[in-house]
């Protein structure tokens, strides 16, 4: 029996407000920045930012140009960081903003690479640091936090003028790249004090078009100074240990047009909050995000493990709920500095509810704590490729439901989708996906899209098709694509590029899904296809039976002359295209691993001996990669190039001795909110096992020690110097060699107690109480430098 899920689009909406909101951009820049009620303009144009969170001073500063240009290969446009004041001013007065915490030259890179970028001064931050980013010294103030208490305002406006003077010169006026700054965060019931803290900020020289505030848990905002920025998580680190996967994270995974997310920071806060309401601000402000989790921190007593395909559903299904800026928190993780004073991790010790590691913000982001390409990393890169190219056209169009939806979050039957549209185009999203209670699959799918005000109504596809189990996808309706008229594609769109004066759109295939290619008869010319059929029906030409792969290109001559042609990549080739600036034009590169933009030179990361990347289109002159020419061959429409052939193992076993066994596992000691705490430092030197590691010194620079192990918490020392930890949740524990001080490197690891109450992933929650090294290898992390002929 065929399901046909059918949707009818609304009156066209009433124009949104414009010139309501007091945010100005600097007067005469190129492009300026402008807020209606629905969604962002840059230049005029509606823009679609992609804002990802990379906290500078928990990353070595040597490396972070690096990493923002992987950021921007990720499709990232935007870099947030928070300004952590503990890290910068531990003790009072003495200021340091050097070597991993020159945050000027974090901004300027940033500039320098074409990023915008965000700075969240505070002063409290959260970001799971100790006292939320405020130094001992403050607290010892007999002063009220985080209010207007002149003492405490006192304290903050030394660190104000001194973040601005760190970013003078780096604002919009003088064509730097800070196009936002948030001020405090998760302050849900303080408007009076956030606007002082704006005021305070302006006084302080800082400047930018938008002023941004956290919006989740039904905030109060000052009326109409701080743009809301909204979050959305997959899971929770600071839940309870036994209450299961949250509601709150539950309904991330359907369309809905609820902005708020009550949940998140709920540790800290009442879940509602007297006088508010839940999305106040939707009449005014665009649907706009800060915090959609990009991955996961741990905690002691709750240790999450999120899966790529969680992340990926949650970003897409963002973008058919409404979205209009897509802000991940983290996208990169990071290591917490070593404090002077004390470490600098959240803790029960400081009267936080939840034990942090002491060192490891890892959060499982898409790029981690040492640089790692994660598969989320992939999953998400697919989806800003779509809003680089087609952001300007989703931003404004509104997010539409169907006229069946599930009856609740218990629903897992009903089919998850929605459209966004102006009427006449749009882009069908559907997510099939879910963390911990799968999704089944959805035979004999069809949709209907009625579009009445151009009296149009689309039936889709011309043969059912079954939505796999764990599926999430976007679908255009009626693109125009260099005049051609794509009626729709059961493919997702990638983005676009220029082959010899041809408009080349990419698709990515879903897997299980066969891809079909609906083209209005009446803007086609001519069309060829390398497999598959091409059958008249109505007004439309259906290409059908296509291949998807490197090959699968369908060539258009279109009615006014144009040329397009329609690449239909598999799934898997889909999650390796890169797009940028490469030898003098804009082309695909295809990589399994990762791949950086840098001017005149694309630099290759990757963990394989015998690498390869793919080019579309070609360079005329076979490339030189490290001083060497490649030949190419070809690989589909592309040209595929070798690189890194027998340049020997990439994964060595690791050496690792035992020198204690464990003993018993120690006492479970409860804290804030009766949790379990993370066990004292005594007995890493007591009780844990105790591992050497022989750590070779001709290691090639990059090298991870990578460690399958099981336990409660681990430690890594040299000397007495604790180097890297992780609490256990069955994933394997990287340490970045790089960053060793030269000695003995030995591990400590500790077993979980029988009865702790802490929650583990299922897949991991039989192996704590055993503490051992399973298995340590060598990861060997190459890169290349790939130049033009």
């Amino acid at each position: 029996m065929t399901h046909s899920h059918r949707l009818r689009f609304p009156a066209p909406a009433a124009p949104p407000l414009t010139g309501h909101l007091p945010f100005a951009d600097a007067p005469g820049v190129a492009d300026p920045i402008e807020v209606t009620s629905r969604w962002l303009t840059r230049g005029g144009r509606p823009w679609f930012p992609v804002s990802g969170e990379f906290h500078y001073s928990r990353y070595p500063a040597a490396e972070w140009e690096e990493e923002l240009l992987k950021m921007k290969a990720g499709g990232v446009t935007a870099v947030a960081s928070y300004i952590i004041w503990i890290h910068h001013e531990e003790t009072e007065g003495r200021v340091c903003f050097d070597d991993d915490l020159d945050l000027r030259r974090f901004a300027e890179l940033c500039a320098r690479h074409g990023l915008d970028f965000i700075p969240r001064v505070g002063p409290w931050s959260h970001a799971e640091v100790r006292n939320g980013g405020l130094p001992n010294w403050v607290l010892a103030r007999d002063c009220k936090i985080r209010t207007d208490d002149p003492a405490y305002l006192d304290a903050v406006r030394p660190w104000f003028a001194a973040v601005a003077e760190q970013l003078r010169g780096l604002d919009r006026a003088s064509g730097g790249p800070i196009v936002a700054v948030q001020i405090e965060n998760e302050l849900y019931d303080q408007p009076g004090h956030l606007l002082t803290l704006k005021r305070m900020a302006q006084e302080a020289g800082l400047s930018a078009p938008l002023w941004t505030s956290t919006a989740w848990g039904g905030v109060q905002l000052p009326p109409n100074e701080l743009l809301p920025l909204y979050g959305g998580y997959t899971e929770t680190f600071w839940t309870e240990a036994d209450g299961g996967w949250p509601d709150t994270c539950r309904k991330h995974f359907f369309f809905t047009h609820q902005r708020d997310d009550e949940g998140i920071g709920s540790d800290l806060r009442p879940m509602t909050v007297r006088g508010s309401e839940p999305d106040a601000f939707a009449d005014r402000f665009p649907w706009a995000t800060c915090e959609l989790g990009g991955g996961m921190a741990v905690s002691y007593h709750r240790r999450p493990y999120v899966d790529p395909d969680d992340i990926g559903a949650l970003g897409l299904t963002k973008i058919g709920c409404g979205s209009v800026w897509q802000g991940y928190y983290m996208f990169h993780g990071g290591t917490n500095p070593a404090g002077e004073l004390t470490t600098l991790q959240e803790s029960h010790a400081t009267g936080y509810p939840n034990d942090l590691p002491v060192l490891t913000y890892d959060f499982q982001a898409p790029l981690g704590e040492y640089g790692q390409y994660r598969r989320t990393y992939h999953e998400l890169r697919l989806q800003h490729l779509l809003l680089a190219d087609f952001g300007h056209l989703i931003a404004p169009m509104e997010s539409v439901l169907p006229e069946r939806q599930p009856d609740g979050q218990d629903d897992r039957e009903t089919l998850r989708w929605a459209v966004r549209g102006d009427g006449s185009c749009g882009f069908l999203f559907v997510n099939n996906h879910q963390p911990h209670e799968p999704l089944p699959e959805h035979p004999e799918t069809s949709f209907t899209v009625e579009l009445p005000h151009i009296h149009q109504t689309l039936n889709l596809p011309s043969t059912p098709v079954t939505v796999p189990s764990g599926a999430y996808f976007c679908w255009p309706l009626r693109l125009d694509v260099a005049g051609l008229r794509l009626e729709w594609a059961t493919a997702q769109p990638v983005c676009t590029v220029d082959v010899d004066g041809r408009t080349v759109l990419v698709l990515a295939a879903t897997d299980g899904v066969a891809p079909e290619l609906a083209l209005a008869a009446d803007t086609v010319a001519a069309v060829a296809t390398p497999s598959g059929d091409v059958t008249p029906v109505d007004d439309r030409l259906l290409v059908t039976g296509v291949r998807p792969g490197t090959d699968a290109l369908v060539e258009v001559d279109t009615a006014d002359g144009g040329r397009v042609g329609l690449l239909v990549l598999d799934a898997a080739t889909a999650r390796t295209v890169y797009r940028g600036e490469a030898w003098g034009a804009e082309r695909l590169v295809l990589s399994a691993d990762g791949v950086v933009f840098d001017r005149d030179e694309v630099r290759l990361h990757g963990s394989g001996a015998d690498t390869s990347f793919a080019v579309l289109p070609a360079p005329e002159r076979a490339p030189v990669v490290d001083g060497e020419p490649v030949s190419g061959a070809p690989d589909g429409v592309f040209t595929r190039y070798p690189v890194g052939s027998g340049a020997g193992p990439v994964v060595e076993d690791a050496e690792v001795t035992l020198v204690r066994p464990a003993g018993d596992a120690p006492p479970t000691v409860t804290g804030v909110l009766d949790r379990a705490s993370a066990p004292a430092d005594r007995y890493f030197d007591t009780v844990a096992a105790e591992y050497r590691v022989e750590v070779p010194e001709d290691l090639p620079p990059g090298t991870l020690l990578r460690l399958h192990w099981s336990g409660d918490v681990g430690r890594a020392y040299v000397g007495d110097t604790l180097v890297a930890d992780q609490f256990y949740a069955g994933r394997v524990w990287d340490i970045g060699v790089d960053r060793l001080p030269v000695g003995e490197l030995r591990l400590r690891l500790l077993p979980l107690g029988a009865d702790a109450p802490v929650y583990l992933p299922p897949q991991a929650a039989a192996d704590g109480r055993t503490a051992s090294v399973v298995r340590a290898e060598w990861i060997t992390r190459r890169t290349w430098s790939v130049r033009a002929g």
